[in-house]
């Protein structure tokens, strides 16, 4: 039951979550919605674990978490630069 509820929750949140990513007015607001949409992804991901009882879906989740991560470091980098790496002069 309450396993449930958490889901709801992070759908809720994934939804608005989504709405921010297509509506940001600027790119370092769309590069924080993409990372909580991932993070939530990952408390998806661990949820379903302990619903299912399947420790293997934790490894899955430490190394999206891992990516994210990376990721958005990246992105911070490149935004603080002032150059965005798909846009070469």
């Amino acid at each position: 039951m309450m396993i449930n509820i958490i889901f709801g929750m992070l759908i809720l949140g994934m939804l608005l979550a989504f709405f921010r990513l297509l509506r940001g007015p600027s790119l370092p607001d769309r590069v924080v919605a993409l990372d909580l949409l991932a993070i939530q992804a990952v408390g998806m991901i661990a949820a379903h674990a302990v619903r299912s009882n399947q420790s293997i879906y934790l490894d899955v989740a430490l190394a999206l978490a891992l990516i994210t991560f990376l990721s958005t470091i990246a992105f911070a980098f490149h935004i603080e630069k002032g150059e965005l790496p798909w846009k070469k002069s």
